[in-house]
């Protein structure tokens, strides 16, 4: 089994995509966009043409999944993403922390990456396309 977080975006997913790709050193394996629907799918307002209704995003051997959404089919879209985290573990604190210092770019921290009582590494924040993360560096046995 795979449990797959999919984040929506307003307009912004490839954009998004090609970021957490480029962070993580993923690759995206699937993008389509609204222009792509089979012809009896109800999204027709061209403003939606490159807005993706799927996209795939392969880590090693993780994922996230993707789409743009707009208010008629998700009327939460345009509030503040909450109740979730995208969250990163790793064992080595300097690649959590390069993670974190990307991500952060034009977002907003909620916790600055430092070392708390659990890890020797950990930090939140809110990217600047809405989406919440924890970047957290799992400690050594002790």
């Amino acid at each position: 089994m795979k449990i797959v977080t999919s984040l929506s975006f307003r307009g912004q997913c490839r954009e998004a995509f090609e970021f957490y790709a480029k962070v993580l050193g993923g690759r995206i394996t699937a993008a389509y966009p609204y222009s792509e629907a089979p012809p009896e799918m109800t999204v027709t307002d061209a403003k939606y043409k490159d807005w993706l209704m799927h996209c795939w995003l392969e880590v090693g051997d993780q994922a996230l999944m993707g789409a743009d959404m707009d208010e008629p089919w998700a009327p939460n879209i345009g509030k503040p993403k909450n109740g979730f985290d995208v969250t990163l573990h790793t064992d080595d604190a300097d690649q959590a922390r390069r993670w974190f210092d990307a991500l952060k770019e034009g977002g907003t921290v909620g916790m600055e990456f430092g070392e708390t009582f659990w890890s020797p590494g950990y930090g939140s924040l809110v990217d600047r396309f809405g989406i919440p993360w924890m970047v957290n560096t799992v400690p050594a046995e002790r």
